[in-house]
């Protein structure tokens, strides 16, 4: 089983607070970044793996999706999922995403996933699962933490910066070295899986799909102004997106 940080009440507090309260990489970058490579959903069956607060699966129902199931491994995320975003044509589970494999063959149409893909040990498990719940025609969305922010098994990657302390390179470390990383996220060892770009891109083919889109994404001018921290993006992408097809 995945490491289930977000029911520590420390982390959890904490991570609610920043989705709440201010300005942040997923309202700003990832999100329309995501939300911009989302297909049709009308009639559609959809499934959210690592759905958290269940902001997704409300909006895919709103997009005319027939049936969303959102999965989590959190029962608080469950929990304010079923609180704040129920609607008739969601149902929420607690579900590990290594258990992908006891749900029917064939059942989706759409598999999306935000910022959760790096928290899996096995990803060509997780793409061989997913192809294998997927419709012929059916498709993948996810991201997840780029590979260049992942890979520092002992927090040396940084920026660095000119003589007049702005950011204009970054120091990369441990890219070739996968495997389980941990680090201080609001609590201390919080876990998660580096592996390579090639890797990501061969264990999706491997497993048959082919792959469409794949975005680092850059923030907007309005998202700079929002957040001017933001321009660092232009040096070291944060996330990874990627959208791929089953075709047959």
């Amino acid at each position: 089983m995945a490491q289930n940080i977000f029911d520590n009440p420390t982390f959890f507090a904490e991570y609610k607070n920043l989705r709440e309260n201010e300005p942040n990489y997923n309202d700003l970058l990832e999100q329309p970044a995501m939300r911009a490579l989302l297909p049709d959903l009308a009639g559609k069956d959809v499934l959210d793996v690592g759905c958290g607060f269940g902001h997704n699966c409300r909006e895919f129902a709103e997009r005319g999706a027939k049936r969303v199931v959102g999965l989590d491994l959190s029962e608080r995320m469950l929990a304010a999922a079923k609180a704040q975003n129920a609607l008739p044509e969601i149902e929420y589970r607690r579900m590990d995403m290594a258990d992908l494999d006891t749900l029917a063959a064939g059942a989706f149409d759409f598999v999306y996933s935000s910022l959760c893909f790096h928290y899996a040990a096995d990803f060509p498990k997780l793409c061989a699962d997913i192809f294998r719940l997927l419709r012929a025609g059916g498709r993948l969305l996810f991201s997840q933490e780029h590979p260049f922010t992942t890979c520092s098994k002992n927090e040396s990657n940084r920026f660095l910066c000119d003589e007049n302390g702005r950011a204009d390179a970054y120091a990369l470390a441990h890219y070739a070295e996968r495997g389980r990383r941990t680090g201080k996220w609001f609590v201390d060892d919080v876990e998660n899986y580096h592996r390579t770009f090639g890797d990501i891109v061969t264990a999706l083919a491997e497993a048959g799909f082919h792959i469409e889109r794949v975005v680092e994404p850059e923030p907007s001018p309005e998202a700079v102004r929002i957040r001017p921290g933001l321009e660092k993006e232009f040096i070291r992408p944060a996330f990874l997106l990627v959208r791929a097809v089953k075709c047959k």
